[in-house]
């Protein structure tokens, strides 16, 4: 079957509320893409926001956590692209890429940019390393395929107060023959924890979930044209 209506989902930071959620997304058939980063993947890597405590994981059993989905880039110390010098690149973008292929098998093409920053130094050095797409933080609250897959932008941040209504959209859109519609969401697990709303991303599973005419895809999937 061809698609023509792809759903995908991108989550930051390999943070322990990834558990719950990847527990959501295999009971509705969802995939998604996490993004890692490798040189501080340990509980060690902890803070709190509004008295919820938040830690990333430890990097031993994440591949068999997000099997089926898909591990990115997020750079090794999630430090923001924009303040890197270029001598900077290769350790932050390169070696999180290496050890993601070390740790789960498979050399990633794409990531999110730490704080949703990049300049065109930053675009030039991915493009020039092979990396296929680079999400921001920006959101369209469209459908359209993206343009210059290296500055990304998502549909919406599941907290957007637009994302049932898109989700309503995206359902009953009927795209032409030629067209290609993308619904993008993006976030952080721990926010459903300190906005106490994980009913929110178990509803929209139920909306967008076991519908014949959406391709359900990680990232790379959906971007890169494996709607099969």
């Amino acid at each position: 079957m061809k698609y023509r209506k792809a759903l995908t989902f991108s989550y930051d930071d390999g943070i322990e509320q990834d558990r719950k959620l990847v527990d959501i997304f295999n009971k509705y058939g969802m995939k998604a893409t996490f993004n890692l980063n490798t040189g501080i993947q340990s509980n060690e890597s902890c803070f709190e926001i509004n008295g919820i405590h938040i830690q990333r994981m430890e990097q031993e059993g994440l591949d068999q956590l997000y099997k089926g989905h898909e591990i990115a880039v997020h750079g090794f110390g999630h430090i923001s692209p924009e303040s890197l010098s270029k001598d900077e690149y290769k350790h932050e973008f390169v070696e999180d890429a290496k050890n993601i292929e070390r740790l789960y098998g498979k050399y990633p093409c794409g990531m999110a940019y730490a704080y949703g920053t990049y300049n065109d130094e930053v675009i030039a050095y991915l493009k020039d390393e092979g990396f296929k797409y680079g999400r921001t933080v920006g959101a369209t609250h469209g459908f359209a395929m993206p343009e210059e897959p290296l500055k990304l932008e998502s549909t919406c941040h599941h907290n957007d107060e637009m994302l049932f209504q898109l989700a309503s959209s995206f359902i009953e859109a009927e795209p032409a023959e030629d067209e290609q519609m993308l619904f993008y969401i993006w976030g952080h697990s721990y926010e459903f924890d300190v906005d106490n709303n994980w009913d929110r991303i178990e509803k929209l599973c139920q909306m967008l979930g076991g519908r014949d005419d959406i391709f359900y895809g990680t990232n790379s999937q959906c971007l890169l044209g494996a709607w099969e």
